[in-house]
């Protein structure tokens, strides 16, 4: 078994007490004080994510532009400088490889941002399409940090120890900014639902920065956050997490992602296959629940129609702390999808009662 590698933050989270556990091939923070303590602080206050095990490209040079909008499904055309753009990487059958970010950093400039779990696969795939002259493709996750600050005093926290106008950073831009005295990419491209920001910058300089902000932001309520909170947060803005949304066997129309797929873009990885799927009627849909009975939901389990044949299974589910409700994801047989249906949870031995519900759980901060 392959040693698990260390965020340039480890210290810092032992030094908190957080529980650690293998993720991705990291071994990351699961909780500090506790995973409903941690997202309640994000929902109210706010929270510090290390997300330094993500992987970052930097996608450099004349032909940059024509690499990236080969293989990835949204159109890169209508990316400005100073925005960032949710993308996915798929494969020849339209299957999902990663989904990522990217971000625009000048005309022939980029950064992607992949998945941990899915680094060194998406390496590969990028250095297999690459181009023998124009592009310069460089993997600089080692020597990058990643600290994320998310909920509604995000703001005033951050600004204690910035001059940037953060008010001017939107959902989905970002700008370089210097934040406790260090260079970062500041950007807001959150995963949780609430007002934050996500900080790029140098690993060697990641422990400065991480500690400033809990100092500056403990009047505030600002309180490390772990991965379990992290899942909590982002399932109930419905947000998809890959290996459970999205896998190399889900297509983005089935999983509610047709909006990231740009069809008329010009030729990519996967177009084709899309285009005669199109043509077809979806098998399966992506579907929100809640339960209307007792139990907790995880990926897995059956999801059953009321003469209890099978008809699809969960991807993520959990105790809402926000709703006080078990929620969850599942795939489901598309004619089965609507909501206001009832399904049934295969939890153990027993069938538990569940209802479809519009997404998200929880609305984003600027729709409540």
């Amino acid at each position: 078994m392959a040693e698990l590698k260390q965020t340039p933050l480890f210290d810092q989270h032992v030094a908190l007490g957080a529980r650690l556990i293998p993720f991705g091939g990291w071994e990351m923070p699961v909780q500090y004080s506790g995973i409903l303590e941690e997202h309640r602080a994000v929902r109210e206050a706010a929270g510090l994510f290390d997300l330094s095990h993500m992987g970052e490209f930097s996608v450099t040079g004349p032909g940059a532009y024509d690499y990236l909008n080969r293989l990835l499904s949204n159109n890169l055309g209508k990316l400005r400088v100073g925005r960032a753009q949710y993308n996915l990487l798929l494969n020849h059958e339209g299957g999902v490889v990663d989904d990522l970010l990217v971000y625009r950093l000048d005309d022939q400039g980029y950064l992607v941002v992949v998945n941990a779990a899915n680094m060194e696969k998406d390496w590969e795939w990028f250095q297999e399409y690459l181009p023998t002259a124009g592009v310069s493709l460089i993997n600089r996750s080692a020597q990058t940090a990643l600290i994320a600050i998310q909920g509604p005093k995000s703001e005033e926290i951050l600004s204690q120890v910035t001059t940037t106008d953060l008010a001017a950073i939107t959902y989905y831009s970002f700008e370089e900014a210097t934040v406790a005295g260090k260079e970062v990419l500041l950007s807001a491209t959150g995963y949780t639902g609430e007002r934050g920001f996500e900080l790029y910058l140098d690993a060697a300089e990641a422990a400065t920065v991480w500690s400033e902000l809990l100092e500056v932001g403990a009047s505030s309520g600002l309180v490390p956050v772990g991965l379990g909170a992290r899942d909590t947060l982002r399932l109930e803005a419905a947000f998809c997490l890959y290996g459970h949304e999205l896998t190399e066997e889900t297509n983005p129309w089935e999983a509610g992602l047709g909006w990231t797929v740009k069809m008329d873009k010009g030729d990519f990885i996967g177009k084709a296959a899309l285009q005669a799927q199109q043509g077809e009627a979806l098998k399966r849909k992506l579907v929100g629940f809640k339960l209307l009975q007792r139990g907790v939901p995880r990926q897995g389990y059956a999801i059953l129609n009321s003469r209890a044949e099978e008809i699809g299974h969960v991807t993520s589910g959990s105790v809402s702390p926000t709703l006080g409700e078990s929620i969850g994801l599942g795939y489901v047989t598309a004619s089965q999808a609507e909501p206001g249906n009832h399904v049934w949870l295969k939890i153990r031995d027993k069938a538990v009662e569940a209802e479809l519900i519009d997404l998200p759980f929880v609305p984003p901060y600027n729709k409540r």
